[in-house]
């Protein structure tokens, strides 16, 4: 499994309850000219949680699903199945999408789902020269895609790395880079829809900790990892010296990716989309038979999750992902994983997930139910890093 770990401007800026004497690692002895670490602490309390999501991502084992199929006179092309990696993969599965439903030279495209792939499909085909409608039950913050983490993860949950075609891992290299590309371009605009952010990886031992084998059971998926094809593509990650941090445990790295302002990217994407022509229209569907109601002889599929029900496609399974979210602190300007749980600042609040020592967890969960002693032992977790805030 690839750990993200991300990295933003340095923060930096002292507070009295993050002092470094009482680490794990031992009191700070300082070389000369040695400047430690001060950041701004979380403040991991219950009575700060102001809501909690929960999300099922569309797992494929075979990854996404880009083919094309006939539905009565109409020229489907699907788009669905990113599993965890769907915003991450967005604008290079767009690409792809848009090639195969342009290639037959009509202009005149649907697109149903208004999530990130959907959003970012009709985008890529309005700008290569397409008349691009949306049909969608929901919008945002209503999607499932509002719902994401907001983290760079390419390969979180794409794929079964032993159900792949040969052909899958390169198809995944030249989306990654692609949509990487793209989204470096909104780094920077105002509201800060895309921005790289500081990332703390923190072990209780001086080793990582191991991950568990992700074979020693034959019900459970060796997820794909693909992200030494990345290689260079984000700064490394880098071991910060015991004692130079605030965190009272043995180990810590700190690296940098980029991370999402979902709410400011759907907002932002939405309307770039009806700027540029396009135009959105209220529409649920409910079989393959439905979509003779679409004058578009063209259909791209972008219901991610909604083509299990809509499509009838059991290659779908849903992982549950829930997320407790405290109130924003504009101060933090970092995120971290600590036990099997992340913590991203985003400007809409402080994301607070469960995901355990692998990405199973979740696995095969479709119940969108928010658990709030699941979202309380998280909180609890994170809470230990911070005894000087309780």
């Amino acid at each position: 499994m690839t750990m993200l770990i991300t990295h933003r401007r340095a923060v930096l800026s002292g507070f009295a309850g993050l002092t470094l004497s009482g680490c794990a690692t031992g009191p700070l002895i300082e070389p000369p000219g040695f400047t430690p670490l001060r950041i701004a602490p979380l403040r991991m309390e219950m009575s700060r949680l102001t809501k909690i999501t929960v999300c099922t991502r569309p797992f494929r084992a075979a990854g996404p699903r880009l083919d094309v199929e006939m539905v009565g006179d109409k020229r489907v092309v699907h788009n669905y199945g990113h599993g965890g990696a769907g915003w991450s993969l967005s604008w290079g599965s767009a690409e792809v999408a848009t090639q195969r439903a342009l290639d037959v030279g009509a202009r005149d495209i649907a697109v149903i789902g208004c999530g990130a792939i959907g959003l970012t499909t009709a985008l890529t085909l309005q700008r290569a020269g397409a008349k691009v409608v949306i049909y969608a039950k929901d919008r945002a913050p209503e999607t499932r895609s509002a719902r994401a983490t907001g983290a760079w993860s390419p390969d979180s949950r794409i794929a079964d790395e032993t159900r792949v075609s040969p052909d899958f891992p390169a198809l995944w290299e030249q989306m990654a880079r692609r949509s990487f590309a793209t989204l470096q371009t909104y780094v920077g605009l105002p509201g800060d829809p895309v921005a790289w952010s500081d990332r703390y990886a923190l072990y209780d031992t001086p080793f990582a900790n191991p991950l568990p084998d992700m074979r020693r059971d034959p019900d459970e998926i060796p997820f794909a990892g693909y992200g030494d094809r990345l290689d260079g593509l984000t700064p490394r990650s880098t071991e910060l010296p015991a004692g130079s941090h605030p965190f009272p445990v043995a180990r810590v790295r700190r690296g940098t990716a980029m991370q999402f302002n979902v709410a400011e990217l759907m907002h932002l994407l939405t309307r770039d989309f009806l700027t540029e022509g396009g135009h959105i229209e209220p529409m649920e569907f409910h079989a393959p038979a439905d979509l003779a109601r679409l004058p578009q002889r063209v259909i791209v599929n972008c219901t991610g999750y909604g083509a299990r029900a809509l499509f009838r496609d059991e290659t779908i399974t849903p992982v549950r992902g829930q997320i407790a979210w405290l109130a924003a602190q504009p101060e933090v300007r970092y995120s971290l994983r600590y036990r099997g749980v992340n913590v991203l600042s985003r400007p809409d609040g402080i994301v607070v997930q469960k995901m355990g020592d692998s990405d199973m967890w979740g696995y095969g969960l479709a119940d969108e139910t928010a658990d709030r002693a699941e979202a309380e032992q998280a909180i609890g977790t994170i809470a230990a890093l911070f005894p000087h805030q309780s």
